[in-house]
């Protein structure tokens, strides 16, 4: 059977206090509504269809691969699902229906209680959470024999019914046809003046239908966030979730309590993961690395068998059997290649490295192409910047670039080219050259006991 899915995300979010629309704050490195819709797409979902209202532009312009539509006014969750009308005028079959801030719904989770719903026969099915704290949820009423009466808000529910704690986890299953025809019976006669999505459940069983109740086993699957505190409780959720698949998978985290790990990050076989290490991202990492303390690495591909410690690496490439850090900032665009040597405090920018080049100290390489083999002695710098433009700086194989080097881009240094240390280089050098760029030393004799 089909299964198509609504998402809805309109609400502002008020209690998180914050001028970004609730369903785009980031949890486990992405957007709460992302991992919802990256569940039901998991979940076997073929099309997804996300109401929007506050920060509708910003929305858009964050989430791709979804159909969007506007709920002009918030007037409910009934109101939400009645703004997609047209979007479903030819759907058939189930359409699932979930909040953009529950980041913790799992495919897992969502598949079974699809197949529960599309097993029972029911018009519509709620999936439910026994709260150890069901404040703020609608609670679940059953009949007498057992099967589901009614959903009551926690603002219209009685002392007693408050005392519930089996909730609304805020997902169903519904027989799309079904619902927008029991929608438009639906009133706003409640508390809040809005048109509650639950109301459309007592309004298909007096029409005959059968409605079910699809209990979750873990209840923290279904939390919805509501404010920075929840946010943090959630975030801590995911990343245990994901050290726990990746040590399952063969990585070593050496203290997953000072680890922090995006959902999405990728880690091969055998490689160690020290404390302090953020990886955010879409970062790659290949087998047999042994990565931190203290590195940072945001949207990094990075190959087999590299070392890295206290480094902050982002939106570039490191390959093979390279050695990284301490204190190593590897900017943009940026492409390291097998075996390179990389030491403490050095920098580098938009540049491509090659085999088994040495940067060990205190260099600058900005908008370069070093070749294979080079040795960049302490202290070099690319002058990549001439106040207006950026240019750059091409390096051969076999160089020796001196201590105190300035390269003045653009600038390019042949094969097996020496440059005498201190030297300020503004022309090109020929293959095998020695460059000296700099003044001959004067000595002056008795000098200083003049200045005493």
């Amino acid at each position: 059977m089909n299964l198509e899915t609504l998402i809805l995300a309109a609400g502002k979010g008020t209690r998180m206090k914050s001028k970004l629309p609730k369903v785009l704050h980031k949890v486990g490195g992405k957007p709460m509504l992302q991992h919802v819709i990256d569940a039901a797409k998991r979940a076997g979902s073929s099309r997804e269809v996300v109401v929007i209202g506050a920060g509708a532009q910003l929305v858009e312009e964050s989430i791709d691969g979804v159909e969007f539509v506007l709920q002009a006014e918030q007037l409910g969750t009934g109101h939400a699902v009645l703004s997609a009308r047209k979007n479903f005028a030819a759907s058939e079959g189930t359409v699932l229906i979930l909040c953009g801030d529950t980041p913790l719904l799992t495919s897992k989770l969502l598949q079974k209680f699809v197949a529960a719903h599309e097993s029972s026969n029911c018009a519509a099915t709620v999936l439910t959470a026994e709260m150890p704290d069901p404040k703020g949820y609608g609670r679940v009423i059953h009949e007498a024999d057992g099967t589901f009466q009614r959903i009551v808000e926690d603002k219209d529910a009685s002392d007693d019914e408050r005392k519930i704690r089996e909730v609304n986890a805020g997902v169903y299953c519904f027989d799309v046809k079904k619902l927008f025809g029991a929608l438009d019976k639906v009133s706003n006669d409640n508390a809040q003046g809005e048109y509650y999505l639950p109301d459309v459940l007592p309004i298909l069983k007096g029409d005959g239908e059968k409605i079910c109740v699809f209990p979750a086993d873990y209840c923290e699957e279904t939390i919805g966030i509501n404010t920075r505190v929840q946010l943090a409780a959630a975030e801590r959720i995911l990343r245990q979730r994901k050290i726990v698949e990746l040590m399952n998978d063969g990585v070593t985290i050496v203290d997953p309590h000072s680890t922090f790990i995006d959902v999405d990050v990728e880690i091969g076989q055998d490689t160690i993961i020290h404390p302090n290490t953020f990886l955010e991202g879409a970062t790659k990492i290949g087998d047999d690395c042994n990565i931190g303390p203290g590195v940072r690495f945001v949207n990094m591909i990075v190959g087999n068998n590299v070392t890295a410690q206290f480094s902050y690496c982002h939106d570039a490439e490191i390959y093979n059997d390279v050695t990284l850090g301490p204190y190593v900032h590897i900017r943009p665009g940026t492409k390291v290649s097998d075996r390179v040597k990389i030491g403490n405090f050095v920098e580098i920018k938009n540049s491509t490295i090659g085999e088994g080049t040495k940067l060990p100290h205190l260099q600058y390489i900005g908008d370069s192409d070093v070749g294979a083999g080079v040795n960049i002695g302490c202290g070099t710098v690319t002058c990549n910047y001439d106040g207006k433009n950026k240019h750059r700086t091409k390096i051969g194989d076999n160089a020796f670039i001196g201590c105190n080097t300035n390269l003045v881009a653009p600038v390019t240094v042949g094969d097996g080219v020496y440059i005498a240390a201190g030297s300020t280089i503004t022309k090109d050098i020929p293959k095998d050259n020695l460059a000296i760029a700099r003044a001959r030393q004067t000595n002056i004799p008795n000098w200083s006991d003049k200045r005493k």
